[in-house]
């Protein structure tokens, strides 16, 4: 049982911010503690902090959905859910790798770029992951990238982390091109990125990536991804799909995209 905490939210007057501006107050010990939604190096050392503030108190589904199309992707071809070898980029605490777990996976590997996504995901869910790397994947070295390689993943999931810099393009390019030829992709992101308005270069990634040969989309999925702190619905699509083949960087350049 995780420990409760002391959590206030802004006033709605003064929390009218963007999505990754948003942040809430620790009051734990009678401290005041300022801290937003994206510091997650800060979240993580606090144990259940990320659990009460993100699935108690707003309602994020996104685990449980991203996890639950991807078995139903699955399912339409020949392939057995239960013996995907999964690259859970962007692991963070283990939420999206506990829910696979819950859907049955034969092999799990965490990567995170933060040492306390780490650290606290050997402090609340031992033994969940087969090998968690701490490394960031626009800088990976040969040894690291063949010793991630080994694991012959077949399916590469990232929940949550997409499209506020948390990971970079490059970053999602070369986990994508980590796992087997016809593996398994799932993802969520934020509903605006389909918006030809949006003109950030995930957001472009994106929807090239959906329209290119190198993904076969198999499900796509609008949903409640979680509640603001004002209470109002934050809806993203859930996407699944199946790999075709690596992309080239030449890709992201044909297409004026930065890595």
């Amino acid at each position: 049982m995780h420990k409760r905490h002391r959590i206030r939210f802004p006033k709605p007057e003064s929390s009218n911010l963007s999505q990754d501006e948003a942040y809430f107050y620790l009051q734990n010990s009678g401290d005041n503690r300022k801290i937003r939604f994206h510091d997650y190096n800060e979240i993580y050392q606090e144990q259940g902090l990320y659990e009460q503030v993100f699935y108690d108190r707003l309602k994020c589904s996104s685990p449980s959905k991203v996890s639950t199309i991807l078995e139903s992707a699955v399912k339409q071809s020949q392939d057995y859910f239960s013996e995907l070898r999964v690259l859970d980029l962007g692991a963070g605490n283990g939420m999206m790798g506990e829910e696979l777990k819950k859907h049955g996976v034969s092999r799990l590997i965490g990567i995170d770029i933060i040492p306390e996504a780490y650290e606290a995901t050997v402090r609340d869910r031992p033994g969940l992951y087969d090998a968690y790397y701490v490394e960031d994947f626009t800088q990976l070295d040969d040894e690291t990238k063949e010793d991630i390689a080994s694991w012959q993943c077949d399916c590469m999931v990232t929940v949550a982390a997409l499209g506020f810099g948390d990971i970079p393009t490059k970053a999602f390019i070369e986990a994508f091109n980590i796992i087997n030829t016809e593996g398994w992709v799932a993802f969520n992101i934020k509903e605006t990125f389909f918006d030809n308005s949006d003109d950030s270069g995930f957001s472009k990634m994106i929807r090239e990536l959906i329209l290119s040969e190198y993904l076969d989309i198999y499900h796509i999925e609008r949903y409640r991804h979680r509640l603001s702190i004002e209470g109002e619905p934050l809806y993203y699509f859930a996407i699944a799909g199946r790999k075709n083949g690596d992309v080239p960087a030449k890709f992201l350049e044909s297409k004026g995209i930065a890595a």
